[in-house]
């Protein structure tokens, strides 16, 4: 056997119509005999065919056949193509595909050498010497092999260099087989792993006239050729472990963190559920953490100083409540309240609706940076929170809003939406804006847009009552103070509210007279809530609906009623009067008694 070490072998044969049947037997043979001693499997040699004539067939590829027999088979399968002969075309094909990776020919890196071994009985009928000297140059090793007829300047032309060791000559198709032997010989050589010290760390593999060293699975080669290293499994970063990648012998291993175990995918890894074991007294919730376990109470509840026992908390703080307005807490429990004027409707958490009378309503909010999303989005729930208050129509409560940062926005002006759901649902569909904070700019674009009639304010003429909200989290950065005055002087009620950063200073120039009744502050977003109740008395007015009724106190009916409150007082006055003259006689006449028993006994 040929076991100079590994080869990648593509056989070339000419199948035209110049070959006779009997005569392409011989061939089947000579291909049979050389592959017959060759050393073939995926590690060893490797082999293809492919036969020509006018065109070229591939019979198998380099990566097909593993075994000498699946070879035989394959070879006895051919059938002829008895047509011209185009050997530059077939080199052109065992060039550009018999030996890619693609078809099996092991990367230039390993160093395998090519072989392409040509076996023709003609002259070819195109042009050899080009293309093959391009397959020369692409590492491919050329031996051509002439019978009979065969015209020697064109094997000579094909072959590799040296010619004498690449060419050759057959004198008929009978003597092709005694060639075989000769050709094996000068195709394996010497096995070069065998003459000379190779210095493989694991193992050396010989080929023509060199060799090269091999590691065992699980290691690489290093740069000196020689020695090896363990292959870092774990280095490319594919192993998919959830937690630690362990490199083994070219190979790896997940393992996971302390508090965890490997799921049966061998990658993730689950956390152990310390509280299934049913040790951890917990009153209420058990949690599993990495490593132990700790207890936590439901909603409404505090943990206890022995970490498992739980107590009643502010329920108000730690359930979703639903009170419209104000819930008051107890133990173990909560009730809704309504502010002073409205009643605590049939479901125990809404309250009547403001509908005394009619305003128009723009509320101006702060979405700057420091705000964040999710705190952005509680503000949105405070903002409907007081469109809950109102009664919203084209001839009630208008209600528009405004955003801002660095620039304004007006999100809807107070003619959009003429019910309260259509409110609500917009205010929720608001984009958090981000940026700065230009309150004043903000101010500004409320006086000179957000009230005028273009944007549903009504007029002046009818007395409904203009009210602006400014809701911030910090301080401006622009002036306030030019257009805080405006509004007030312009007739908008104006409300301050703050939360965590705000300046109190800023807060107290925007509210109108009385300040204190005008201005809120909560010092987090989670809590500010409450600050409805700030909002439910002073928003809705007195004023009947429609224009304003100004009473005179001059009135006869607001005479009658001074009068009638004033006899009530004195009457009640006089009363009182009466019953403490009766109680002083009592004790004047106890006395009187007193004096008389003292005086008879001296």
């Amino acid at each position: 056997k040929c076991r100079t070490g590994p080869l990648d072998i593509v056989f070339v044969i000419d199948s035209s119509r110049s070959v006779r049947p009997f005569e392409f037997e011989t061939m089947r043979r000579f291909m049979m005999d050389i592959i017959s001693n060759l050393d073939v499997g995926p590690n060893a040699t490797r082999v293809g065919v492919i036969q020509y004539s006018s065109q070229v067939q591939n019979i198998f590829s380099l990566k097909t056949f593993f075994t000498r027999a699946d070879m035989e088979r394959a070879i006895n399968s051919i059938v002829p193509l008895a047509q011209g002969t185009m050997t530059g075309l077939a080199i052109q094909y065992a060039m550009n595909v018999a030996f890619t990776a693609q078809e099996g020919a092991r990367p230039p890196h390993k160093g395998v050498p090519r072989i392409a071994i040509i076996v023709t009985d003609g002259r070819p009928q195109d042009r050899v010497t080009e293309v093959a000297t391009q397959a020369r140059n692409a590492g491919i090793e050329i031996y051509a092999v002439g019978i009979q007829r065969a015209d020697m300047s064109s094997l000579r032309a094909m072959a590799s260099p040296p010619l004498e060791e690449h060419v050759f000559l057959v004198e008929s198709f009978e003597l092709i087989q005694q060639f075989a032997k000769q050709f094996q010989d000068k195709l394996c050589g010497v096995d070069m792993c065998m003459e000379r010290e190779h210095g493989c760390q694991h193992s050396c593999v010989s080929t023509p006239g060199s060799f090269y060293c091999e590691c065992n699975p699980g290691y690489r080669l290093n740069v000196d050729g020689k020695t090896c290293s363990p292959i870092d499994a774990c280095a490319d970063g594919r192993h998919g472990c959830q937690h630690h990648c362990v490199s083994v012998r070219g190979s790896y291993s997940c393992r996971c963190r302390a508090g965890y175990y490997l799921s049966q995918n061998k990658r993730s890894c689950t956390m152990i559920d310390y509280c299934s074991f049913g040790n951890h007294s917990c009153q209420h919730e058990c949690v599993s953490i990495p490593n132990g376990h700790y207890c936590r109470c439901r909603s409404g509840f505090t943990l206890q100083p022995d970490g498992k026992s739980c107590r009643a908390t502010d329920l108000c703080n730690g359930v979703d409540h639903g009170c419209e307005f104000k819930c008051v807490s107890t133990e173990g429990s909560y009730h809704c309240m309504c502010p002073e004027g409205q009643q605590l409707q049939a479901d125990s958490k809404t309250c009547s609706k403001c509908g005394a009378g009619h305003v128009d309503l723009v509320m101006v909010i702060d979405g700057s940076k420091s705000v964040r999303p999710q705190n952005f989005e509680l503000v949105k729930q405070f903002v409907n929170r007081i469109v809950d208050l109102l009664e919203v129509s084209p001839q009630g409560t208008r209600v528009g809003l405004v955003q801002y940062s660095s620039r304004v926005r007006t999100e809807f002006p107070l003619n959009k939406y003429h019910s309260a759901d259509e409110i609500k649902k917009a205010v929720m569909d608001v984009e958090y804006m981000e940026k700065g904070t230009m309150t004043g700019l903000a101010l500004k674009h409320m006086v000179e847009h957000s009230f005028s009639e273009l944007e549903g304010a009504r007029p002046l003429s009818h007395n409904i009552p203009r009210i602006g909200l400014v809701f911030t989290d910090g301080r401006s950065q622009d002036d306030i103070s030019e257009w805080a005055r405006r509004a007030k002087e312009s007739g908008i009620v104006m409300f301050a509210v703050g939360v965590g950063k705000a300046v109190e200073e800023e807060l107290r120039a925007i509210a109108s007279e009385p300040v204190e009744q005008h201005f809120s502050y909560s010092a987090d977003f989670t809590t500010m809530t409450h600050l409805v109740e700030n909002f439910s008395l002073n928003i809705c007015p007195e004023e009947g609906k429609g224009e304003t009724e100004i009473r005179s106190p001059c009135e006869c009916e607001a005479l009658v009623q001074f009068q009638t409150n004033t006899v009530a007082i004195l009457q009640s006055l006089t009363e009182k009067n009466i019953l403490w003259a009766r109680a002083l006689a009592q004790m004047t006449a106890r006395l009187e008694d007193l004096e008389k028993q003292i005086a008879n006994k001296k």
